[in-house]
């Protein structure tokens, strides 16, 4: 297996070092040339259509949707973006910024987007004049194959070179994809927690991200209605397959009545004590989430479980109550599905407090939801909770991977720090697929005295 993916690196390499070669202009074309092979309609519907009929997760409406979107918000974002020589200059530092290629990247991508994501890593990389292999989830192979057959024939149309865009041939294997890892010179991986540490494991530089438990609190000043809206559809868009949508509610006491019935009015339903224990158990059958329920629509979860209100056959989302967090409560757990959990805080404090507990148990250092108009508890949360985004008032799993109406940059992979043992906290872009050489040149002393740094030191505690 190593030497089959040796050739492959090789293949690559020899393609970069042409590519490296390349102008801004160039680069540039080749970079929207990888868009369109996922944007042009045709395409893109039949990318989602793919991924649904052959992982047998999600919507392909909203598949279409995040193909779109998600593409479209990376290239308003790169567009004009400096990524080949000098990008930057500091003359009062003596600082000029040369971007320089990692090389070979090899991309590693989850089931749950078999096509957005390893179009974003594909999009990325070669901004940055590089070659990848995308590693995909066995699941998402025949996906993330047709994609790449796709960006090939864009990609060969303003003239790059052959194999700057490749992917593990089938049967994918763990085996084919640690050795990708070990042999290429960055690794960006995305998906289970077992082959981000498998990323950071390989020896080679690598970006991974962390586990997903998003949490969101209504506060007690939250236009309910909106709360509720923008829950909801960020709870249900494809079937909950983003790592970025809400799998727990945090609902002020003040407000409890009122958030209940909005939830309910944008199509939750409330399970009973029996039927939540009936669905836990089909859940969690063995103590780990089942793959029957993953990313499956409300209505198909209830019927799993055996669960025959009429109600829930028209739910858009299930919700659940609970007050522990932890193993021994797996709801307040990521739930890759359609169900919302449900607490209630006696005060900010204790949402405050309540949300630390869910992240101590799963998905610290992602991000945290809040729906408020007080501004104070908004900077709280960044201030106290281990989290790299708090998103205000808007749709979460849309929000946090940058959105037209945020600033945050477009991404589908997104840093978690070290709370959730990550080496970066941000969205991960184009800059992360670059070395930066700099260049230095002397400028005036700025040697300070003594007294400048230790005056006010000694002043207040001696020498």
């Amino acid at each position: 297996m190593d030497k089959a993916v040796t050739s492959l690196i090789e293949a690559a390499r020899a393609a970069q070092r042409r590519y490296e070669t390349w102008d801004q202009a160039g680069v540039d074309a080749a970079v929207t040339a990888a868009g369109w092979a996922i944007m042009e309609p045709g395409r893109n519907r039949a990318l989602a259509e793919m991924a649904v009929r052959d992982t047998g997760l999600g919507v392909v409406e909203d598949k279409v949707t995040k193909n779109h979107r998600k593409t479209l918000g990376l290239l308003r974002d790169l567009k004009g973006a400096k990524s080949v020589g000098v990008i930057a200059e500091y003359p009062e530092l003596g600082i000029v910024e040369i971007a320089r290629p990692v090389g070979v990247v090899a991309a590693i991508t989850p089931s749950t987007n078999p096509g957005a994501t390893p179009a974003n890593k594909i999009i990325n990389a070669l901004k940055g004049r590089n070659a990848v292999i995308v590693a995909p989830s066995p699941k998402g192979a025949s996906t993330c194959a047709a994609l790449v057959g796709y960006v090939n024939a864009e990609l060969a149309k303003v003239g790059a070179p052959p194999n700057l865009v490749q992917m593990l041939p089938a049967p994918i294997t763990k085996d084919a994809t640690h050795a990708l890892m070990r042999q290429s010179d960055l690794v960006v991986a995305t998906g289970s927690q077992a082959n981000v540490r498998a990323a950071y494991a390989s020896g080679t530089p690598a970006f991974g991200v962390g586990a997903g438990n998003v949490a969101s609190i209504i506060d007690a000043s939250a236009n309910l209605a909106e709360a509720a809206a923008a829950i909801a559809r960020s709870k249900t868009f494809d079937n909950a397959t983003s790592c970025s949508s809400e799998n727990s509610v945090v609902i002020l006491d003040a407000v409890h009545a009122g958030a209940m019935f909005a939830l309910a009015a944008a199509g939750g339903v409330l399970l009973t004590a029996d039927e939540k224990a009936k669905l836990q158990a089909a859940m969690w059958p063995e103590g780990k989430l089942a793959a029957q329920v993953t990313a499956q629509d409300a209505p198909r979860i209830a019927q799993i479980a055996g669960l025959e209100r009429e109600a829930l056959q028209s739910a858009r989302f299930l919700m659940v109550e609970e007050t522990g967090t932890g193993p021994d409560f797996p709801f307040s757990g990521e739930k890759l599905s359609p169900v919302l959990t449900v607490y209630r805080a006696r005060d900010f404090d204790h949402a405050c407090a309540i949300v630390a507990d869910i992240y101590a148990f799963q998905g610290a250092g992602h991000s945290v939801s809040i729906h408020s108009a007080d501004d104070a508890h908004i900077l709280r949360l960044g201030l106290e909770l281990p989290v790299s985004r708090v998103i205000v008032n808007q749709i979460h799993c849309y929000a946090t991977g940058g959105s037209f109406d945020n600033g945050l940059p477009f991404s589908l992979s997104m840093g978690c720090g070290t709370w959730g043992r990550n080496n970066f906290s941000d969205n991960m872009n184009y800059r992360h697929y670059l070395n930066i050489t700099r260049i230095s040149r002397r400028i005036a002393p700025r040697e300070p005295a003594l007294d400048e740094i230790f005056g006010e030191h000694f002043r207040k505690y001696g020498k």
